[in-house]
């Protein structure tokens, strides 16, 4: 074998190695041999969480605002709470929501209190995303109802003050509803005769208006 040759050949095992090399590296990047170097994986950043506001349900009765306060605030700060409450009445609706200052704060409530039995109840705790938080959520959390007195109300509508032709309707309603008693009380074959509670005209009212002409 000549010089030439010779180098040639040392030419030949050069590229073979180099390319025996770029292929180990590209290949431990897919699929690496035991005991070879792992592939360098991207970093992923962990996602914080950033939810504060919980929902919860299937409150007791007698447990309200003051007293969910009382026993949440001894997980952390309470920034606003409401409970839903029907607009007629005022009485709860049995679920509610809670916002905390720390989003940790309300992560660990939601572990802790969820299925939690409260008053014969299990307490439904769960995280609300920020993105799904209604923007009207808090929208007069801090109102306090005040119930209606409705036996102040129907008697206030009982005296009020009315006219002779008022008073003249009231009276025929009740006739009519005396009437139609009587004859539910003959069909039902019982001999009975239900007391006159307007003896043809009732006597007007001590306070009435009487219209000006």
């Amino acid at each position: 074998m000549g010089v030439k040759e010779k180098k040639a050949l040392k030419k030949n095992l050069k590229k073979v190695s180099s390319s025996q090399l770029s292929n180990e590296k590209d290949s431990a990047d897919f699929l690496p041999l035991e005991g070879g170097p792992k592939p360098k994986l991207p970093e992923q950043k962990e996602q914080k969480n950033t939810a504060t506001v919980l929902y919860i349900g299937r409150i007791p009765h007698g447990f309200y605002e003051k007293e969910m306060e009382a026993y949440f605030s001894q997980f952390g700060t309470i920034k606003r709470l409401r409970i839903a409450r029907n607009k007629k009445t005022g009485k709860s609706k049995h679920y509610g929501f809670i916002e905390f200052a720390d989003p940790e704060v309300a992560e660990v409530v939601a572990e802790c209190m969820h299925n939690y039995l409260l008053f014969e109840h299990l307490l439904q705790v769960h995280l609300i995303p920020s993105e799904h938080v209604h923007p009207k959520l808090w929208k007069g959390f801090n109102y306090q109802y005040k119930p209606f007195d409705r036996v102040q109300i129907e008697r206030k509508r009982q005296n009020k003050d009315r006219t002779l032709e008022e008073h003249k309707k009231l009276v025929e309603k009740i006739m009519k509803r005396g009437q139609k008693r009587q004859k539910m009380i003959e069909a039902a074959g019982l001999d009975y005769e239900c007391p006159e509670i307007v003896a043809g005209v009732l006597p007007a009212p001590k306070r009435i208006k009487f219209d000006e002409d």
